[in-house]
């Protein structure tokens, strides 16, 4: 029982000694086996490893590719355009023993400061450097500069045991103070273009405009001249009808002229005329027989009564207005028939003016005052 009581705590010190003097190396990550801070062993593949317990410690470090991003740099091209650059680098630690000796109980954390700092070194002495320009930054020469900016930071991480694989741009961007002085500029640019496109617009609007409304001249004037030409034919052929017609009956045909005089004459509230008894407008209005037939009937009137009317005119004559309004239409009625009918065949809206109708003139030209 006492021999059981003391094998027990030596088997459980001996298991935890023999399990911490164990450690298992992943294929992912190197091992640094380390007794008071010097480096006794070093476990680069992956299975069982072996220290002394409470004595050695066992530091891990990852083996595979790691990303850094750096942080935005403004760099100054050789054309003195300020450009802030934004990078990120691709790398592995290479070396464990000299990552170790050379960051020391930093760590990874250490390392990416130190290998920022190189980054950004080394990005501003080459895009800094002569005959590089913002265009050739911004152009397909991009290539070649994260090359050389690769090739001098790897040759400086090899002294920290790490191994730069990769260096490239993410962005290349205008510093923020520029920023609104270019957007200005970009704008004044595009408003010029749009200017110019809007000029060129309205140039070829006036063309096209200008071309139609010659158009629409051009076809008005074209049918205003066959207007002109078809209403001339027109009245030439109405002038003929009514030629033809006055003489197959120029009896009826002055009736009918004198019948439409009466009544443009003698409608509404206008039908007081001031006529001689003997005038010949109200002809057909006595009688249904001829002019010609009248003037036949008629009695020639004797040298003495001649006398008299004229002595009864001329005392007419000196009371006023009245008589000579009334001898004004008689005198045109019996001086000119064909001037008149003339005239009254223009009222009518016809151009006949060699038919005789006196009339449509005589009813116009007395229209009561």
């Amino acid at each position: 029982m006492r021999k059981a009581t003391i094998l027990i705590p030596i088997v459980v010190v001996a298991a935890i000694g023999l399990l911490s003097s164990i450690f298992i190396v992943d294929e992912r990550e190197n091992v640094l086996v380390l007794q008071f801070g010097q480096i006794k062993q070093v476990k680069e593949e992956p299975g069982l490893g072996f220290k002394v317990p409470l004595i050695q410690d066992v530091v891990r470090y990852d083996d595979r590719i790691l990303s850094l991003d750096t942080e935005a740099t403004e760099v100054t091209p050789a054309d003195d355009r300020r450009l802030v650059v934004d990078a990120f680098a691709r790398y592995r630690i290479d070396d464990v023993v000299q990552f170790r000796e050379a960051i020391g109980v930093g760590g990874l954390l250490a390392a990416e400061n130190r290998l920022g700092d190189i980054l950004n070194a080394q990005i501003r002495a080459v895009l800094g450097s002569d005959g590089v320009t913002s265009n050739t930054i911004l152009s397909e020469d991009r290539s070649q500069l994260m090359e050389r900016i690769t090739e001098e930071s790897r040759s400086r991480a090899e002294a920290l045991g790490l191994y730069v694989i990769d260096v490239r741009l993410k962005q290349t961007n205008l510093p923020t103070q520029n920023l609104d002085a270019t957007f200005a500029r970009m704008r004044a640019e595009r408003e010029r273009e749009a200017a110019d496109e809007i000029a060129r617009g309205e140039e070829a609007a006036q063309r096209v405009r200008a071309l139609a409304d010659r158009t629409v001249v051009e076809l008005v004037s074209d049918a205003e001249r066959e207007a002109e030409i078809t209403r001339g034919q027109a009245d030439a052929e109405r002038n003929r009808i009514f030629a033809e017609a006055f003489g197959a009956n120029p009896e009826f045909f002055e009736f009918y002229r004198s019948l439409t005089a009466y009544t443009r004459s003698l409608r509404g509230e206008n039908s007081t005329l001031v006529l001689t008894p003997d005038s010949e407008f109200f002809d057909y209005l006595k009688t249904d027989q001829p002019r010609e037939v009248n003037r036949a009937l008629t009695p020639v009137p004797q040298d003495g009564a001649e006398g008299a009317d004229q002595s009864g005119a001329n005392t007419e004559e000196g009371d006023g207005a009245a008589q000579t309004e009334a001898s004004a239409p008689e005198a045109e009625a019996q001086g000119e028939p064909e001037q008149s009918e003339a005239s009254a065949d223009e009222d009518s809206g016809s151009d006949n003016s060699s038919l005789p109708v006196a009339e449509a003139d005589s009813a116009d030209e007395v229209e009561t005052q």
